[in-house]
């Protein structure tokens, strides 16, 4: 039984100042469990006047906390790594309440990869060359400032923790506004900061609307940075805002990632993967390797073997340990998905399997955000399909003639965060990868590594986050020349 099952909890304070205080706006968010509909609990809408009393706990910490020995530092880190390890099944449950990932994929993925990144950033704290001389000058790495992080919903501590540790890694204050959707997976957050024996005023919490709380934190003047993921249209309003007061910001965008299998991949394994990565957290992934690209020899054969690998993500309860499909995460996302999978009907994509109809809900679950798993074949470039990000379970197949075809159908496209190869010959791989523009490429299923940067190129976003070059993003750097 989920801990949430049945829950309703009305919450009136915010995190402020190492304390929980009342929201200073009388308005709130309701939080609702996709998969059923119900409300979960709701939360402040935070306004103006809370981002600023926030922001004001943030500027009165940086002094102490940016004169904190970088180990202290790292131990408040390891602490927090330890907290996060300690909840781990109660962060599960919550996401899946929230957000509506199958619990088994909340173990996996929701609950564990911010324990590790928050003990790698807790590693670099300690080993990090703060200070380094070149030549006849001593360099200096120095926290940049009070950060204001956005962060969006689909994997609502990761992302979180992708921010606030190197931030606080780095010497940095910060205040967190939180996705709407997900704003309860951020107060546990806050409950662990807070034992974790982090100083008041250096993690600050304002849940909130982003046209509202976002928009004051991005435009705040006394916020040196502004980090922000989610769609790239509001990436550019958080931009512009930022620019406008000459700060320093990180962007992670929008994707339309390709995976393309080359004339030597093993087809069965590649095609197996690139569904799962497709499917994973109901395609809600920035990096989800939509635009899978085959050589027109195997063409048929990998579109079979991919509509068999959807039939295994069949709607169900996300509570259930065998669900591997949950619901989108609102009524909003659900209109989002189908309404891009009719569109690809209409402009002639075949539809191998799923659908724009609804599909049959789980028993007690008719009230939830569900969309069925979808495959389309014959996609050509130019469809939207193949070229706007969806955000759902919805995977395009695209035919190429040859490798050359194959780079320029993966690299036509505005975006560039993420992509795939698979051949028999890793030099060959490597080679092509090397040709794509995306920030990150894996090649024949590559894991998953916390050292590695994660960003994008064009419209992908501005900066890197994970490891040495996203705790670099809040550093700004000084000479001494003697």
């Amino acid at each position: 039984m989920n801990a949430y099952d049945g829950m309703y909890t009305t919450h009136e304070d915010l995190y402020i100042d190492g304390v929980w205080r009342p929201a200073l706006g009388g308005d709130a968010i309701d939080v609702g469990n996709p998969a059923t509909g119900a409300v979960l609990a709701s939360v402040p809408s935070g306004t103006a006047a809370d981002v600023d009393a926030a922001v004001g706990a943030a500027r009165a910490a940086l002094p102490g906390w940016a004169a904190t020995p970088p180990a202290e530092r790292a131990a408040r880190l390891g602490a927090l790594r330890d907290v996060l390890a300690a909840r781990a099944e109660e962060v599960a449950e919550l996401v899946t309440a929230e957000l509506g990932a199958p619990l088994t994929f909340s173990r996996k993925v929701h609950a564990a990869a911010p324990v590790t990144v928050s003990g790698s950033f807790a590693e670099l704290a300690a080993d990090f060359p703060f200070e380094e001389k070149t030549g006849n000058s001593r360099v200096l790495r120095e926290p940049v400032g009070v950060v204001g992080a956005i962060t969006p919903w689909n994997y609502p501590l990761h992302q979180i923790v992708a921010k606030a540790a190197p931030a606080l890694a780095a010497g940095c204050t910060m205040v967190l506004k939180p996705a709407e959707d997900t704003p309860l997976t951020a107060r546990l957050f806050a409950e662990a900061v807070h034992e974790a024996g982090v100083p008041a005023g250096v993690f600050n919490l304002v849940t909130g609307l982003g046209p509202v709380a976002g928009e004051a934190l991005a435009g705040h003047p006394d916020v040196d940075l502004v980090s922000f993921t989610g769609s790239t249209a509001v990436g550019r309003r958080v931009g512009a805002l930022a620019g406008s007061g000459v700060k320093r910001v990180a962007l992670e965008l929008g994707g339309k990632s390709p995976n393309v299998l080359l004339p030597g991949a093993d087809l069965a394994k590649a095609v197996k993967r690139g569904v799962a990565n497709v499917m994973n957290n109901s395609g809600q992934s920035c990096n989800a390797l939509t635009r899978m690209l085959v050589d027109s020899a195997r063409y048929e054969e990998a579109v079979d073997l991919a509509a068999k690998a959807a039939a295994a993500y069949a709607p169900g309860d996300p509570r259930d340990e065998g669900t591997r499909l949950g619901p989108v995460v609102n009524a909003r996302q659900r209109e989002r998905v189908t309404g891009y999978v009719e569109q690809g009907v209409r402009e002639g994509a075949r539809l191998v399997t799923g659908g724009a109809e609804p599909p049959e809900p789980p028993p007690g679950h008719e009230r939830g955000h569900w969309v069925r798993a979808t495959v389309f074949a014959d996609v050509t470039p130019r469809m939207a399909v193949a070229r706007e990000e969806i955000f759902g379970p919805v995977l395009c197949l695209l035919p190429y003639q040859d490798t050359e075809e194959a780079l320029r159908i993966a690299n036509d496209t505005d975006y560039g965060l993420a992509g795939a190869v698979w051949s028999d010959d890793e030099e060959e791989a490597v080679a092509f990868a090397r040709r794509l523009q995306s920030g990150q490429v894996d090649i024949n299923g590559g894991r998953f590594n916390p050292l590695a940067p994660f960003g994008g190129y064009k419209q992908s976003g501005v900066g890197r986050e994970l490891g040495r070059y996203g705790l670099e993003e809040y550093l700004e750097t000084k000479s001494l020349q003697f």
